[in-house]
């Protein structure tokens, strides 16, 4: 009997904490995808330019990076870090391109009256360019070590479990931040008149491709140095 009563409180006890390992990736999660920077802005343009699906499908390819990010740091996969922090180099130039890229293609790119039609194609290219984006950025595994660091977040090598759970929650936390973006953005660009949302183009694409530019310039400076 004293046993059964052990075991149950044990079953409990272990419920609780997976559970809450589920809500401290929640809370990660959402701690990482509300800073907004140049993939934050250019979730926000799509939502503004091209409707709630193509801003809800790009944020959802910036939070599996963050998940797979998450889910890589906790479980320790030093094979996969290790690679994307020895080859940061050439994945932050062609990051870096591709900002400029973009930035400057936003900037130039005259805002429709109304929103674009939401196609198949496009979806998967706007979830792809967010997740390569995000993933293939070292900094995103870095912000994870530091929060992990500073969250008591101890290594879940063999924990398979544990580390799902956790990296549901970055997920779920980090969706649950763009799903109320994309919601929000419509009602937001309705107070805009075609000539605001012009210039609602040119301020966020120029701001992106500042972004690309600051990168390539780093680059540059190292190979200098």
């Amino acid at each position: 009997m004293a046993a059964e009563i052990f075991r149950s409180r044990a079953s409990k006890s272990i419920g609780r904490s997976q559970v809450g390992l589920f809500f401290k990736g929640f809370v990660i999660g959402l701690m990482v995808a509300v800073p907004v920077g140049p993939i934050g802005l250019l979730c926000v343009n799509r939502t503004l330019s091209r409707g709630r699906a193509h801003g809800l499908v790009s944020g959802l390819g910036v939070a599996t990076a963050d998940a797979l990010s998450a889910g890589i740091v906790a479980l320790g996969l030093t094979l996969v870090s290790t690679f994307l922090i020895a080859e940061q180099l050439w994945l932050r130039l062609i990051g870096g391109f591709v900002l400029c890229y973009v930035g400057v293609k936003i900037f130039t790119t005259q805002p429709s009256e109304q929103s674009a039609p939401a196609k198949e194609n496009n979806l998967l290219s706007a979830y792809a360019s967010t997740f390569f984006l995000t993933f293939t950025n070292p900094l995103t595994l870095l912000s994870f070590v530091a929060i992990y660091a500073g969250w008591g977040v101890e290594d879940m090598a063999g924990h398979y479990l544990s580390s799902a759970l956790l990296t549901a929650g970055v997920f779920c936390g980090s969706a649950m931040w763009w799903l109320l973006l994309s919601s929000g953005m419509p009602a937001v660009r309705m107070m805009f008149t075609h000539s605001g949302l012009r210039w609602m183009h040119r301020v966020s694409g120029a701001i992106i491709a500042g972004f690309g530019f600051v990168v390539l310039l780093s680059l540059f400076q190292r190979f200098r140095g």
